[in-house]
């Protein structure tokens, strides 16, 4: 698929996400970071709106968005970030990252925190995360992947192996 047909699929499949309320763009309410977050996105009309200058340095020049979400405001904010990815306009954010780690073979068994969250790996944290996604999301979000891994030599085998531990048989399952 060329990107313009890659972004179409991530349109459609993400069209009818509902925007999340203030209360739940953040999933956590330690530091400064999510408190910004909030601030920041709540004032956004919809996530085809947002530039890719914004997605880089949101919440308050950290452009750490992706890793404070909640995981309604990751599923409806994500699209944004592809679509800017797939045009080369991220310079801080990385979707890439954040679609692979926990679901990549290095990192999946490793332990999130122990101390906090006992034994609770980041596989189970990321499944927890992507369980939200319907098949048509899982299947655009693994169209996208692929073609990352294909122009993205560093990347490909943590893609490749997130591909093949979660999304294409996500993207494949008649749930």
């Amino acid at each position: 698929m060329t990107p313009e047909q890659i972004k179409e699929s991530i349109r459609t499949a993400f069209a009818s996400v509902e925007k999340p309320p203030y209360w739940r763009i953040a999933d956590s309410n330690e530091g400064d970071e999510p408190e910004r977050l909030r601030q920041e996105f709540a004032k956004v009309p919809a996530w085809d709106s947002l530039t890719p200058a914004f997605l880089d340095k949101t919440p308050g020049g950290y452009g750490s968005a992706l890793s404070f979400f909640s995981d309604e405001a990751f599923r409806y904010y994500l699209p944004a970030y592809l679509i800017a990815d797939l045009e080369k306009s991220l310079k801080c954010a990385n979707p890439v990252f954040q679609l692979t780690h926990g679901l990549d073979d290095s990192s999946a068994l490793k332990r999130v925190n122990p101390r906090r969250y006992g034994d609770r790996t980041f596989d189970d944290l990321a499944r927890h995360r992507f369980s939200l996604f319907t098949l048509q999301q899982c299947a655009a979000i693994g169209t996208y992947l692929q073609y990352k891994a294909a122009k993205d030599t560093f990347s490909a085998s943590p893609i490749q192996s997130a591909l093949n531990n979660y999304w294409l048989g996500r993207a494949s399952s008649h749930r």
